[in-house]
């Protein structure tokens, strides 16, 4: 029987809020300053968010430590060759701190907007995912078609996690990724963990799975706390759950200690501290509680 790798001193990353893209390079900066690994930001179409590869190039213009990482991009939406050239490109130019998380998402107006299937989302990533890796190897796109270049920083392409929660996407973490991305709480990241690192073996891959999670936080104020929920609400509506979503949202220095030892005992390698609310001023709170 495997068990979870020991517990672990977990890195820690900030997910950006979407409803003031100007203000992301004050974030970034203070991410930057911080004691942060990474800065994370999600993607929609349909919706009043930042374009996530446009807004992570220019903070990462920015910055020059921090890994930039998608949460997650919806890679069904988008053209293949498009994509593995403007990740190429992200991770060449930032010396390889891109991070690209992938998920199919489910929003039926995204697809729409971007004329394609919802319905055929998974299997449309599933035919994505080798392209992906042969053009970032250099290979032609097919035939009569050369490379797509430019060549990532990163031999193979940019280090992919896979976000979702159904067995689809555990087994695409472990066949075509280097890790999984886990936006549930500990008591369900469990056995999504322990599914992946099954799936991984089963693939004959070498090591471990990297392993994020996420948590939704907001630290301050009343007024910043009610920001964040209404933000996270108004997100998360389309699912029919947003709120059990806010409900988990934590909004103490020892809730989120809590969470960060509990995924360190499940063996997460990082966890993303995603702030919905405004204020640039909860990742100095974030900083001082570390």
């Amino acid at each position: 029987m495997h068990s979870a790798p020991a517990a672990r001193t977990v890195h820690v990353g900030v997910g950006l809020p979407t409803g003031d893209p100007a203000a992301l390079l004050t974030w970034a900066r203070r991410a930057e300053a911080g004691p942060f690994r990474t800065i994370g930001l999600l993607d929609r179409v349909v919706y009043d968010n930042p374009e996530p590869l446009v807004a992570l190039a220019v903070l990462a213009g920015a910055t020059s430590r921090v890994r930039v990482q998608t949460e997650v991009l919806l890679a069904p939406l988008r053209d293949t060759a498009l994509l593995a050239k403007q990740a190429a490109t992200l991770d060449r130019m930032t010396g390889g701190r891109l991070v690209l998380g992938l998920g199919v998402g489910g929003r039926a107006d995204d697809h729409r907007a971007t004329g394609t299937d919802l319905h055929t989302r998974g299997r449309r990533l599933d035919r994505q995912l080798p392209l992906l890796r042969r053009l970032w190897a250099g290979e032609p796109y097919g035939d009569d078609v050369g490379p797509v270049g430019p060549a990532p920083a990163r031999p193979g392409g940019p280090e992919i996690l896979f976000g979702g929660f159904r067995p689809p996407a555990l087994r695409r973490a472990a066949r075509w990724g280097d890790g999984f991305l886990a936006a549930a709480p500990p008591s369900w990241a469990q056995d999504l963990f322990a599914t992946v690192r099954r799936h991984w073996r089963e693939y004959g891959r070498p090591g471990e799975p990297r392993i994020v999670a996420q948590v939704n936080v907001a630290l301050g104020p009343d007024d910043v706390i009610d920001d964040a929920r209404a933000r996270m609400h108004a997100y998360y509506a389309f699912t029919g759950m947003a709120d059990r979503m806010t409900a988990g949202l934590l909004t103490t220095p020892a809730a989120i200690r809590s969470a960060l030892t509990a995924f360190g005992d499940l063996g997460a390698d990082e966890v993303v501290c995603y702030c919905h609310g405004l204020d640039p001023d909860q990742v100095d709170r974030l900083a001082d509680l570390l």
